[in-house]
């Protein structure tokens, strides 16, 4: 050994010291108490500026996006004034002649917009302003065959019209709206009337142009910075770490609240000020139109309303303006409540995400993740696909599912974002509200209403319990036959008594169908040769169900066989030799020592069997359809037919969400009571 080391003084009792580990060494990364202490004042500061930057920055876009809304509002509907205005006044000039021409031309237009009238009498263009209608083409004149178009785009407003008017709604577009040039301009076009017959339509061209003013970004940078420069005064004076993340969440809410106050004052000017360019466009155009009645001693029955012009694509006025043009004051104050109200919920739940990240961050969350992951990184990368997969296929349809069944979502409405189509628990309460499934007919039978949800459910639970108990029973008795010693030819019949399962059900499924047909099926042929009348199988609600339970039973019984057979072949020859020795009978055996060691493998199968048979799909709906009028109907098939047959998504989605809600109870009260998961 060198002389130079340094010598380890012995202990007193010649044993080696032993260094106390009840202090541990020092965290180089925190640098002592003081490194630790800046270490929680950073997550808390990190934790804020996370939070307020992104849920500030987007609820600045979100202004900015319904800034963009509302000028892009204010483009349509002015175009729309202008366009209807006009149909207005071709009408009263009768749809054709000189009168039509004379207010072609007079009517005001903005530089780059264009109009013309078609006159479906004789196929010609009344009057134009485009300016390729000019010289040899000016009107008024026949359609050229390329100009088919032209009286397509017409005959399909006229139809429209007329369908609407036959159904007395309004199911189609009675304004076709198309943007043209890559956007820069908008091609409108609307009917002409003239005594109740679609006689032409008008058809307009205005410059798509959609001026927005971006929102300023000064409020966002003070929302930002303020509260961020107090909450890091407040970290240095405060020691407790709780105290400092309550202290930086309250700064997180003033900022974003305070946001939130100009967001909202934002929108309601700007609401304000569509309703006004609005407005202003009316009373020009409509001083402007009775000037024209007037010089060109046009119909002026019935009165002028220029607040009718201002109408959505079915010719229906919006009713935010008055008959005179004015904005409706209380139409307008409703209109911004509204406003209000959904930007509120935006921001509402930016404010919940925004507070959740700074929880995350500033409690030491965000840091024991990546530490756990840093250290187990091997292990998560190879979950990592699979978690992906599971987010992506499973996670987010679920999740969607779920939003969706809060909305009014159809197939008229798929368009519009889910915000507009919210209806909270609506869905929920139609669904679980309404408990008239049985009423009393005038001849004292009862009736049943086959689309309320608690026939559905009573159906669905009585399809599920027969189909299970026979599952079960016929599965058990088989295994047990299976499970004799010395049973031979035993891969045989297993093999066999598989097969039904192995076949895809929806082929068993339209077999059985088949069998039960009522003039070729075989039941019904067997039934005929010992002396009886085939069945119309389909036509009564006990024979229909009939169906689908043998079906299914046909289907269940082969897993709950395997499930047993592979059970009963683990228990010990040694328990059924000692419980014989003692006296025991057969059934006996069987209750005390078959039944309780097939449990902990029964319990389980059968919960499946359970979930399995109560979302049994293919059955139903291939077997019976439901029939006879719905009453064959169970949960899972009657949510689809809401979803793809009567196209109310929303409502479906709610019925799925309910759905499952009813599993999962008693998937949970099951496993709960019975101890499946644990060992006999």
């Amino acid at each position: 050994m060198s002389q130079n080391a340094p010598q380890q003084p012995p202990s007193a009792a010649g044993t080696p010291v032993r260094v106390s580990s009840s202090h541990p060494a020092p965290d180089p990364s925190t640098a002592g108490p003081a490194g630790r202490a800046g270490g929680y004042r950073g997550r808390v500061l990190v934790g804020l500026a996370l939070a307020l930057g992104v849920s500030l920055f987007l609820a600045h876009g979100l202004l900015a996006r319904a800034n963009q809304e509302r000028a892009a509002e204010r483009e349509q509907r002015t175009a729309a004034v202008s366009l209807l205005g006009l149909a207005d006044l071709v009408q009263r000039a009768g749809g054709t002649g000189d009168a039509v021409r004379a207010v072609v031309a007079g009517w005001p237009g903005m530089p780059g917009s264009a109009v013309r009238v078609i006159a479906f009498s004789g196929i010609r263009l009344e009057a134009s302003t485009f300016p390729q209608d000019t010289g040899e083409k000016a009107a008024p004149r026949k359609l050229s065959r390329d100009e088919k178009p032209l009286y397509d785009r017409g005959q399909r407003l006229r139809a429209a019209v007329e369908t609407n008017r036959e159904e007395g709604g309004a199911r189609k577009p009675e304004v076709e709206s198309e943007l043209l040039d890559a956007g820069a301009s908008r091609l409108l076009s609307a009917p002409v009337e003239v005594d109740g017959q679609v006689v032409g339509s008008v058809e307009s061209l205005t410059p798509a142009v959609v001026n927005a003013e971006a929102p300023s970004w000064t409020p966002v940078l003070l929302a930002f910075l303020l509260p961020l420069a107090a909450c890091a005064a407040a970290v240095f004076v405060l020691s407790r770490q709780g105290v400092r993340v309550a202290v930086a969440a309250a700064l997180f809410l003033a900022g974003l609240g305070g946001y939130t106050v100009y967001s909202l004052r934002a929108l309601d000017a700007e609401l304000r000020e569509t309703e006004n360019a609005v407005s202003a466009e009316l009373r020009t155009r409509g001083e402007k139109a009775q000037a024209l009645i007037t010089a060109n001693t046009l119909k002026a029955d019935p009165a002028l309303k220029p607040g009718a012009w201002d109408a959505d694509a079915m010719r229906r006025p919006l009713g935010k303006l008055t008959d005179s043009g004015a904005p409706d004051a209380d139409k307008l104050a409703a209109a911004g409540a509204q406003v209000r109200g959904n930007a509120t919920k935006a921001l509402g739940a930016l404010g919940v995400v925004g507070l959740a990240v700074l929880l995350f961050i500033g409690l030491g969350g965000l840091h024991r993740v990546v530490r756990t992951t840093v250290e187990y990184r091997q292990a998560y990368a190879y979950i990592t696909p699979a978690m992906v997969g599971m987010v992506v296929l499973v996670f987010f349809p679920f999740a969607y599912g779920i939003t969706l069944s809060f909305t009014d979502a159809n197939l008229y409405n798929s368009s519009q974002p889910l915000s507009e189509l919210w209806v909270g628990f609506r869905n929920y309460v139609d669904i679980l509200g309404d408990f008239s499934f049985a009423k009393t007919a005038a001849d004292g039978s009862l009736v049943f209403n086959y689309l309320n949800f608690y026939y559905t459910l009573l159906f669905t639970i009585v399809w599920t319990v027969t189909n299970v108990t026979i599952g079960v029973t016929v599965g058990l008795l088989l295994a047990l036959a299976l499970n004799v010693p010395n049973l031979r030819m035993r891969p045989v019949y297993r093999v066999l008594l598989i097969l039904p399962w192995a076949m895809p059900n929806y082929i068993t499924a339209l077999i059985w169908k088949g069998m039960f047909h009522q003039q070729f099926g075989v039941v019904n042929h067997v039934i005929r040769m010992f002396g009886g009348e085939g069945l119309a199988w389909f036509d009564s609600p006990f024979t229909s169900f009939f169906t689908a339970l043998a079906t299914n039973g046909w289907l269940s019984f082969p897993f709950m066989m395997v499930v047993s057979l592979g059970a009963l072949q683990s228990i010990p020859g040694e328990l059924y030799e000692a419980a014989r020795v003692d006296g025991a009978n057969r059934w006996q055996q069987f209750t005390a020592i078959t039944l309780p060691a097939l449990k902990p493998a029964l319990v389980p199968a059968v919960i499946l069997s359970v979930v399995w048979t109560f979302n049994m799909f293919n059955i139903i709906f291939l077997v019976t359809g439901g029939d006879p009028g719905g009453s064959t109907e169970i949960l899972v098939t009657q949510a689809y037919k809401f979803a793809f047959e009567r196209y109310r998504h929303g409502y479906a989605a709610a019925y799925s969400t309910v759905i499952f809600g009813i599993l999962l109870l008693y998937s949970m009260v099951q496993n709960r009571m019975s101890r499946a998961t644990e060992a006999a």
